[in-house]
């Protein structure tokens, strides 16, 4: 498989919510907004990658909602994009997002937990 990525990502687990606006029904003009738990898998500057038990159509208006802070001055992060593509692999749907022009993550926005910057592990492997 060819990498398109511009940017470097980093490996994560996190929980965080997802919503969506879904089409459908007997009217397919009719949208409703749909919520669930995900994991984000991987994250960059430009867009990330959440795992769902449902397949979100590719295109669709999509955000991320991260909790941060500590205990007590917890804080919502919303971060909006459309969706570049959904695939079913094993167990799930990991559904590829990028980021709007107006929304972008970095470490200083959050951190989320069990981050792994794949770049760091290849410079530091004495095999490259």
């Amino acid at each position: 498989m060819i990498e398109r990525r511009f940017e470097g990502r980093f490996l994560c687990a996190d929980v965080v919510k997802v919503e969506w606006l879904a089409h459908g029904g007997p009217e397919a003009d009719v949208a409703s907004l749909r919520t669930v738990e995900a994991v984000l898998e991987d994250i960059s500057a430009l867009g990330a990658c959440v795992q769902v038990d449902d397949a979100i159509p590719h295109g669709a208006a999509i955000s991320i909602t991260v909790i941060t802070g500590s205990e007590d001055a917890k804080r919502q992060l919303q971060l909006s994009g459309h969706v570049s593509y959904c695939v079913f692999r094993d167990y799930g749907y990991f559904v590829g997002i990028r980021f709007s022009d107006e929304t972008r993550w970095s470490s200083g926005v959050f951190t989320p937990r069990h981050l792994t910057n794949l770049e760091g592990l290849m410079s530091a492997d004495p095999a490259n």
